[in-house]
């Protein structure tokens, strides 16, 4: 069989799974089912043989999220395509198939969401194989999942005749998440299937149905990859052009409105994890139809989801019905079932209240490790900070704050204006305001430090960046 690129979307924000997804670390990277984050487990799916290195599309934030944790499953990426900003799916496909055909015009693409959940690896595998034929004779191949209930969650397709699973059928039409009637009704028929909102066409095959149906979007995204800058091994698409692009679905840009489509049946087991409902059915449930996970105890329950993400903190139920509870250490969500696909509303009212929740975790994630705030005051903070072994952070200095650094794991070599010194466990520095500094980690493990930061400011944009080896530039993040 010819090799097939896959190709992995990294993007969104899962609103839907707060307060476990965040834009700053969203739910494709958590370990949501198993250990694996959503994102290892599917490339590791695709990482099989006939299928080439993966080509990944994702947003300038989670570029070293991706790198770090493709290396913990053993993945190397064949490209790292980065968004300048989010556009919607149809951009970021037009854009991994200009970058492939480049080199391979006639080039099979499995083109899939980071965030999904396949039980079995392997029967998808050989369901991606059943469309490969119809792929080579300029097909848009779908996989659409045989329905176990009527959801509204998802969008679904109209059959041309009853589906047998492995062997391609014609499609019809798309159809947008119905309501629960519409969705009873399709259920019923047996003529539906949901939409995975995965695909398998050659590059050529999408080019051409997009010239076709959308030219002016292909000229703009064409344009940014060609003017694209490689960076540390990523590729940027081109800031200026790429903005000029519409955000638009590939479900409306083309697919919708594309006469050369065909389905796959898979039957074995998929879920996009779009509400936490969603989620308690992959965890399983015990004889009450109750779904724990982490710290968590029922009492007296029934049809609940109980799930505490932070270690040290139990979650206890006491005479619920069908509530969904998830507890981190600084937000915790409580709602009805069904109300699981509403949760995104919980993030517009804190966003519109300004509450950091709605965004971000005390968890922040780094190119060279991560950070947490303990405790933190008008005039105080208080960090753990994790840095990776050989990682270093930027050449920095601050206006408004001090810091005090204390390792308390491993040994930190420690740069302060002239002066270049280890310290290592017990041992502490103090870092004047204005004083240009830099914390590296020499070592074989992890180097973990407590920072103390006192000052009138303690944003994380109250950083001058001098040097750094990850290339971020100024800002908090960069």
């Amino acid at each position: 069989m010819k090799f097939i690129t896959p190709v992995l979307l990294v993007g969104g924000a899962g609103t839907r799974l707060w307060p476990l997804s965040r834009k700053s670390f969203p739910k494709q990277f958590a370990p949501l089912i198993g250990e694996d984050s959503l994102f290892q487990a599917s490339a590791k799916r695709l990482y099989a043989e006939g299928f080439t290195q993966p080509v990944i599309i994702t947003a300038s934030e989670y570029r070293f999220i991706v790198t770090e944790q493709l290396a913990a499953v053993g993945i190397e990426p064949g490209a790292i395509l980065i968004e300048p900003e989010s556009r919607n799916t149809a951009p970021a496909v037009l854009a991994a198939a200009l970058h492939i055909a480049k080199s391979d015009p006639d080039g099979l693409m499995l083109v899939a969401p980071a965030d999904h959940v396949v039980p079995d690896p392997a029967a998808f595998r050989t369901a991606v194989a059943a469309g490969i034929e119809a792929a080579h004779a300029d097909q848009i191949v779908t996989f659409g999942i045989r329905p176990t209930h009527a959801e509204t969650g998802y969008g679904w397709q109209e059959l041309s005749r009853p589906a047998v699973e492995g062997e391609p059928v014609a499609l019809k039409r798309f159809v947008e998440k119905p309501n629960r009637d519409k969705a009873e009704v399709m259920y019923s028929s047996g003529s539906y299937l949901w939409n995975a909102g995965i695909f398998l066409f050659k590059a050529s095959t999408i080019l051409n149905v997009f010239r076709n149906l959308e030219p002016d979007l292909v000229a703009m995204v064409t344009e940014a990859v060609d003017q694209a800058k490689s960076d540390l091994g990523f590729l940027r698409l081109d800031p200026s052009a790429f903005s000029r692009v519409p955000s638009i679905s590939i479900d409306y840009a083309v697919m919708e409105r594309a006469t050369n489509l065909i389905t796959v049946p898979f039957a074995a087991g998929w879920s996009d994890l779009g509400g936490w409902d969603m989620v308690a059915n992959e965890m399983g449930r015990d004889a009450r139809g109750n779904s724990l996970g982490g710290e968590a105890t029922a009492i007296d329950c029934d049809g609940s989801l109980l799930r505490s993400d932070t270690d040290g903190l139990h979650l206890v139920g006491l005479g619920l019905k069908d509530v969904i509870a998830v507890a981190m250490n600084d937000a915790v969500l409580i709602a009805h079932r069904s109300r699981a696909q509403d949760v995104k509303l919980a993030v517009e009212a804190l966003a519109k209240q300004g509450a950091r929740q709605a965004d971000t975790f005390l968890r922040d994630h780094r190119p060279w490790g991560w950070f947490e705030t303990l405790a933190l005051s008008d005039r105080f903070q208080v960090k753990r900070i994790v840095v990776h072994p050989g990682a270093a952070l930027s050449l920095q200095s601050h206006v408004h704050r001090s810091e005090h650094w204390i390792v308390v794991s491993g040994t930190a070599r420690v740069t302060v204006d002239s002066e270049v010194k280890l310290v290592t466990e017990n041992q502490s520095v103090y870092i004047p305001v204005g004083a240009i500094h830099r914390m590296e980690n020499p070592g074989k493990v992890p180097m973990v430090l407590i920072e103390v930061q006192t000052g009138a400011y303690l944003g994380e944009d109250d950083i001058i960046r001098y040097e750094d080896i990850y290339s971020r530039g100024q800002g908090a993040k960069g």
